[in-house]
């Protein structure tokens, strides 16, 4: 069995330059607050709101760098509590339901881009061969400890750059008894 470090990936909002502007002002500049653990990505100072109706979350924090398209990134609760029917989906294929996303100088009703993420192993090119993984392929992962869990139907995402890192959404995070990070095996 291989070892995989797990995180978990609270709520958050990837954005366009053109959102950016929106929420914020023209030709902003996200602030990096820290550097998270895929290269290039961070979490920024910066945070938004996001609402349905009355139904309302404060202090969702936006992830850097920009991306083409926006993107909100909720756990399953989240979405029951903001009253949504978010879509389970992966990273870059949210079609999911709008929402408005308040900002410091503005507001932007998404008609697209929420979603529930699904969980996934992102992995190098060199770890996977090592581990024989493919792009795409779904792998089981488990979780030991007070709360022992196996994770199946991870998606793995290889990419040049990217950091061996199992992501969880807080709701998997919680179940398995991990706050922020811990550590699974592939099984």
């Amino acid at each position: 069995m291989f070892k995989v470090p797990v995180e978990i990936s609270a709520r958050h909002l990837h954005i366009s330059r053109e959102d950016l502007d929106e929420l914020f002002g023209k030709n902003y500049s996200l602030r990096k607050k820290k550097d998270l653990t895929q290269p290039g990505e961070f979490s920024a100072e910066e945070r938004v709101a996001v609402q349905n109706g009355k139904n309302k979350i404060d202090n969702v924090r936006i992830i850097g760098p920009l991306r083409k398209k926006t993107q909100l990134e909720l756990s399953a609760t989240d979405a029951f509590n903001l009253g949504l029917e978010a879509p389970y989906c992966y990273s870059g294929n949210a079609k999911g339901l709008g929402i408005v996303i308040i900002g410091k100088k503005g507001r932007l009703k998404m008609n697209s881009g929420v979603m529930v993420p699904l969980r996934h192993l992102h992995i190098s090119g060199e770890n996977a061969k090592k581990m024989h993984l493919k792009n795409g392929k779904k792998v089981s992962i488990r979780v030991q400890g007070e709360r022992s869990v196996v994770f199946e139907n991870v998606l793995v995402r290889v990419g040049k750059n990217y950091v061996t890192s199992f992501h969880l959404d807080t709701d998997e995070g919680n179940a398995a008894g991990i706050e922020f990070k811990g550590e699974g095996y592939l099984i």
